[in-house]
């Protein structure tokens, strides 16, 4: 079974090499993760939230979904499973970004922009749009890049949506009510 999504990985991150690589995708992909490091993008939305008052709960709701994240995702799973990177692996691929040093499985970056666009979307569709096309194309930079297995992202997609909802449902019925 292993052996069967390793080789749908590098099957799909192959096929993304070998279809999309291009100078302007090589220029844009990096600027795009940028969006996702460390999920300050999200982090400075959020807070800004904070300041009006028609959109508090939902940027409480973002920075605690995001701490949830940190630590069940980046803390917890990646050191449990410690899955190696696919640039670990096949060190042929022109790396366009510096090499991650943490474990790959899940994503961080596609993990944080689902939390936020999943928070998003509950509060506000006319900003959860948007958030939830920017953590699409975070994602998708994440295997463009090489930095991520697809069943990485899949699984920060499924996390990231998971936590973000359980975290409006807690806090709409138990804070903010």
């Amino acid at each position: 079974m292993a052996d069967n999504i390793r080789k749908f990985d590098f099957t799909v991150l192959d096929a993304i090499q070998d279809n999309f690589r291009s100078p302007f995708m090589d220029e844009l992909m990096p600027k795009i993760t940028l969006l996702g490091d460390k999920g300050l993008f999200f982090i400075f939305i959020a807070i800004v939230m904070l300041f009006f008052k028609p959109y508090r709960h939902c940027g409480i709701a973002c920075l605690t979904g995001l701490m949830c994240g940190v630590i069940i995702g980046n803390l917890i799973v990646k050191n449990i499973v410690r899955r190696s990177r696919p640039c670990w692996i096949n060190d042929t691929v022109n790396m366009l970004i510096e090499i991650p040093k943490d474990y790959s499985f899940p994503s961080g970056h596609t993990l944080a922009a689902f939390i936020s666009a999943s928070v998003m979307m509950h509060y506000d569709k006319r900003i959860g749009i948007p958030a939830l096309i920017i953590a699409c194309a975070i994602a998708f930079s994440r295997m463009y890049l090489y930095v991520h297995f697809p069943t990485d992202i899949l699984s920060g997609i499924v996390l990231g949506t998971l936590i973000g909802c359980t975290v409006v449902h807690c806090l709409d019925n138990y804070l903010f009510n």
